[in-house]
């Protein structure tokens, strides 16, 4: 067990972070002297390690995470009452770029075991799905999977995982445009998704999002399933769609219950990384851990996907440091000028962003959040950056605009092809994303130990000073291979994921 009061991740710091309560009175024995301590600082808080004048920067990770707006004593608590973000030059010189371009394949090459499908692509389950075009369809599209839901459903077909439902709350009087082009990626990439055998898309008919359209936009590979295209107004209401679903579900699920598991490369596998209801120790153990994870699966030349523009706000320079092209960092900093510009139209401020959790969690800037929220992505070179729901088809590590919402986060990836994702949490965020199941790390051990049922992996034995980042990062690389092999994370195996299914939508509605 670590018994240290303090943890100084950087030398550079002007904050230490509490790893227990630590009480007004007592004196600190750091690196950087003996203080008193001048009020209460939770576990996970930052403390002052020496004086910081007023509107002087405040570093943590080595990286500036605000600015303080009151001259603060050694041994204060630093948090959001005293820290405040401002605009300053964060960004890195383009030439020169640090990608590293020695990170090669490591052989021999990691296994698991994954459907094949015709395209080359390989998931790791084995869904059918119903997907509904607009909301006006989604009452019909739950009532089939309804009728086909069964305590004997695996018995019968022990190689379908199940019967998925897609539904959403738009389609409808969408303006052309795109906020269009994103549901649309979305459905197409869902319909197409390596883990679903075959899908039946269910209409309306005179909604926005015509049917007709995502036929024709349907990518088609070589001996893909083709789904099937329903409208209730074409087939004559509600029962007679529904007879339609089912009967296609009758003849889809012998073909789709004799696909079976092989054994794939490692580099066949796209990983999702998120993190949500985060805490301070979020940046400090199980981000970093998931960092390793990601390195060993992009060295295996697989491929990892960082999402949540508005929650690298503050850390995109230590992505564009590393980004493979001034393409690609120039691409990445067109998202973040976007989300600058939208903070503005809506009088909105991206450092809103903590949320009342995360502050709670010792979390008090979104440069603070970003910095740590960046770990997941560990070390490898930004190869390529990708517009929301967009087709994941460069390997290495990637980048995917998305909104700081977890569900339309984790939807825009899964949706551009990512086949399982690992999910960091601090307060005890419950999640998961069908089709692609979705391992949980919590970030402390306290968490972990409250709400195991639904964490898969304890980062906080770092902390506890058990193991190191390298040592957990290999652990959850194996159980990422475990789990793309079949074994159920515990969201998946309490049956989550129908519901966090959130299409990234903004703009007018008419």
């Amino acid at each position: 067990m670590n018994s240290d009061p303090l943890i100084l991740l950087h030398p550079d710091d002007d904050v230490a972070v509490a790893c227990r309560d630590v009480l007004p009175g007592e004196h600190i024995q750091f690196d950087q002297g003996n203080f008193p301590v001048q009020e209460r600082v939770r576990m996970s808080h930052k403390i002052s390690l020496h004086h910081m004048p007023r509107h002087s920067e405040v570093r943590k990770y080595g990286q500036v995470i605000g600015f303080a707006t009151q001259d603060i004593l050694p041994g204060s608590h630093v948090h959001d009452h005293n820290l405040e973000i401002r605009p300053f030059d964060r960004n890195p010189v383009k030439e020169g770029l640090t990608a590293r371009s020695s990170w090669g394949r490591h052989v021999p090459m990691p296994s698991f075991q994954g459907y094949l499908r015709p395209d080359g692509r390989v998931g790791t389950r084995n869904y059918l799905a119903l997907i509904s075009s607009v909301n006006c369809s989604a009452a019909v599209t739950r009532q089939v999977q309804r009728a086909v839901e069964s305590p004997e459903f695996r018995e019968r077909w022990p190689e379908v995982d199940g019967i998925i439902c897609l539904t959403h709350g738009s389609g409808c009087c969408q303006q052309p445009g795109e906020n269009s082009e994103r549901l649309e990626r979305v459905l197409l990439g869902m319909a197409s998704h390596p883990n679903i055998y075959g899908s039946i898309i269910i209409g309306l008919g005179c909604e926005g999002m015509q049917i007709k359209k995502l036929r024709e936009k349907l990518p088609r590979g070589p001996g893909q399933i083709e789904p099937l295209f329903l409208e209730i107004q074409q087939r004559g209401g509600i029962r007679k769609s529904a007879e339609a679903a089912l009967e296609a579900l009758d003849s889809m699920l012998p073909e789709a219950n004799s696909a079976q598991r092989s054994t794939q490369p490692a580099s066949k596998l796209v990983l999702a990384l998120q993190c949500g209801g985060s805490d301070a120790n979020s940046g400090i153990t199980a981000n970093p851990a998931v960092g390793v994870a990601s390195d060993l699966l992009v060295r295996q030349g697989g491929t990892s996907v960082l999402a949540e523009t508005p929650e690298i706000y503050g850390a995109e320079h230590l992505l564009t440091a590393r980004a493979a092209s001034t393409e690609v960092a120039d691409a990445l900093m067109r998202h973040v000028h976007w989300w600058e510009e939208h903070a503005r139209m809506h009088g909105a401020s991206i450092n809103n962003n903590p949320t009342p959790g995360n502050k709670r969690g010792g979390l008090s800037t979104i440069y603070e959040k970003s910095l740590g929220a960046v770990a997941k992505a560990g070390q490898s070179p930004l190869q390529a950056v990708y517009d929301y729901a967009a087709p994941i088809d460069q390997s290495g590590l990637g980048f995917m605009d998305s909104p700081g919402y977890d569900p339309a986060s984790m939807t825009g990836m899964c949706a551009g092809g990512a086949t399982l994702g690992v999910f960091t949490t601090g307060r005890g965020s419950c999640f998961g994303c069908k089709p692609m199941p979705v391992l949980k790390v919590a970030s402390h051990s306290p968490l972990y130990s409250f709400m195991e049922e639904d964490m898969d992996v304890n980062a906080g034995r770092i902390l506890d000073g058990d193991i190191d980042v390298e040592g957990l990062g290999e652990e959850i690389f194996q159980s990422l291979l475990d789990l793309a092999s079949g074994i159920p994370s515990k969201s998946e195996a309490q049956g989550l994921g129908d519901d966090e299914f959130v299409p990234w939508i903004t703009g007018p509605v008419f």
